[in-house]
C-alpha cells in the first residue's frame, strides 16, 4: 500500500540514467573538483553566429505566445530543409512543431497507442522512451541486439515473435542513442516490410541525422514515408544538429491528416513552442553548409580519439561506433551504476574524475546493461583524452 498520496503511475515514472547521478556531481563540484562530462549529450561545440544573432537583436515586446502548431517562418524553414533532403512531399500542413524532441515522442506514443498497447523497441534504446511509455500506459516490447554485430538489427523471425495483437508500433532510433549505429538499407526495408505485414506504424527518430561516419550513407524513413503514408511518423530536433539542445525545438512529421489534426489539438492544449526559440531555428537556411560539415568532421575525430582510446584499456569492450556521438561500453566491472557513481564520490586524479551513464536503464529487460556505460564524446579532443586517461586509471584504482 502506497504511504504518501501521490498516484501510483507517478510512482513507476523511471529517474534518468543520464541525470540520476548529477547530485553525486554537485557534491564533487562543490569540492572543487573538475568533472568531464560524459554521461550526457550536451555537445560543446558552438550554436550557428546567425542564430545566436537573433537573441542579440531580439526587440519584440510584449514576447508573445507563438502559434500552436509552429511559427510559419520556422515550419518553412524545417519544409524547405527537407525538400533540399530530397523530400519535396512534406508540406507544412506535415509538420508540427514540438517542445523538442521530447515531446514529440510522447505525442507519437500518445497518437498511436491506447493504453496498455505495445510498442516494439531494439535495447538499447534511448532511455526516455521508458519515462513517456510510462506516462502514456504504453508497454515497450524489447527486442535485444547485441554488441558483437554493433547492435544490428536481428532477422524478421527474432522480431516478430515479440509482435502481439497489441502491438501497435515499432519505435526506430537512427542513427542510434545510446550505440551509434546507422540502419542499413536492408535493415529499413525489413522494419517496413514487417509494419505492412502486422499493420504497424513506424516511428522513427532522426535526430542524429547528419553524423554518419565512415562514408556510410542515413537511410530515412522520409525515404519510404510515401509507401506508408498512413504508418510512418518521423521525429526530428534541431538540438543536436545545431547545438540547441536549451531552444527546445523539435519536429513531427507524418502524411497522416487525422493524427496531424490529432496532435494539433494536444499541441493547442500546451499553446505553443517557445516564440524565440522558433525564430533562432528558423535561421537554419541560412546557415552555411560549412557548418555541418565542420561539425561532422569533429564528431568523426572524436569518434576515433575515443575509440581508439578505449580499445587500449583492458578489460574494456567496444564496437566502433557507426554515427550520432555515443557508445555503449562493455567495462571490466560488475555494477557499472556503482562504478559511476564512486567515480563522482572517491576517485581523483588530479582533482579531477569523469561522468558516465550507467547503461542498465538503456534496457527494458531486467539485468542487462549491468557492466555497460553509454558514453557520450561531446567534448574537444584535448579534454577527451584526459577523461580517456581519467577513466583508465579509474578501473585499475577500482578494481584494485
Amino acid at each position: 500500500m502506497k504511504k504518501n498520496n501521490s498516484s501510483q503511475r507517478l510512482l513507476n515514472v523511471p529517474p534518468s540514467p543520464i541525470r540520476g547521478l548529477v547530485p553525486f556531481a554537485v557534491a564533487a563540484k562543490k569540492q572543487g573538483v573538475k568533472i568531464y562530462h560524459l554521461n550526457i549529450g550536451d555537445p560543446d561545440i558552438k550554436t550557428p553566429e546567425i542564430m545566436v544573432d537573433v537573441l542579440r537583436k531580439w526587440s519584440v515586446n510584449p514576447i508573445r505566445y507563438g502559434q500552436s502548431r509552429g511559427e510559419p517562418v520556422f515550419i518553412e524553414a524545417v519544409k524547405d530543409y527537407y525538400h533540399k533532403l530530397g523530400h519535396k512531399f512534406v508540406k507544412d500542413d506535415n509538420i508540427q512543431v514540438t517542445s523538442g524532441g521530447s515531446e514529440g515522442i510522447s505525442i507519437a506514443m500518445f497518437a498511436t497507442c491506447e493504453p496498455g498497447d505495445e510498442i516494439i523497441v531494439f535495447e538499447p534504446f534511448y532511455t526516455n522512451y521508458n519515462s513517456y511509455a510510462t506516462v502514456n500506459g504504453v508497454k515497450l516490447i524489447p527486442v535485444r541486439t547485441f554488441e558483437d554485430t554493433g547492435f544490428h538489427l536481428p532477422g524478421a523471425k527474432v522480431i516478430e515473435k515479440k509482435i502481439s495483437r497489441k502491438t501497435k508500433a515499432i519505435l526506430i532510433t537512427n542513427p542510434n542513442n545510446p550505440t551509434g549505429t546507422v540502419l542499413t538499407k536492408k535493415e529499413m526495408e525489413l522494419i517496413v516490410s514487417l509494419a505492412k505485414k502486422h499493420n504497424l506504424y513506424v516511428i522513427s527518430d532522426e535526430t542524429y541525422r547528419e553524423y554518419v561516419y565512415d562514408g556510410k550513407k542515413h537511410v530515412s524513413l522520409f525515404d519510404y514515408m510515401q509507401k506508408l503514408p498512413e504508418r510512418a511518423i518521423v521525429l526530428d530536433s534541431m538540438s543536436k544538429r545545431y547545438s540547441l539542445c536549451g531552444a527546445r525545438l523539435g519536429m513531427f512529421v507524418s502524411l497522416n491528416k487525422e493524427i496531424m489534426e490529432g496532435v494539433l489539438r494536444i499541441a493547442q492544449g500546451r499553446l505553443s513552442v517557445g516564440l524565440i526559440d522558433q525564430y533562432m531555428g528558423a535561421k537554419l537556411a541560412e546557415v552555411e553548409g560549412s557548418y555541418l560539415k565542420n561539425v561532422h568532421k569533429e564528431y568523426q575525430k572524436r569518434r576515433d580519439i575515443l575509440y581508439q582510446g578505449l580499445k587500449k584499456i583492458p578489460g574494456v569492450y567496444l564496437e566502433k561506433p557507426e554515427g550520432a556521438f555515443y557508445t555503449v561500453v562493455k567495462l571490466p566491472v560488475k555494477d557499472s551504476g556503482k562504478f559511476c557513481q564512486w567515480l563522482l564520490t572517491s576517485f581523483r586524479y588530479k582533482n579531477e574524475t569523469v561522468m558516465l551513464a550507467p547503461a542498465a536503464g538503456f534496457y527494458a529487460t531486467s539485468g542487462l546493461g549491468k557492466n555497460e556505460a553509454r558514453i557520450a564524446y561531446v567534448l574537444n579532443t584535448k579534454d577527451l583524452e584526459k577523461a580517456i586517461e581519467i577513466l583508465r586509471r579509474a578501473l585499475i584504482e577500482y578494481k584494485g
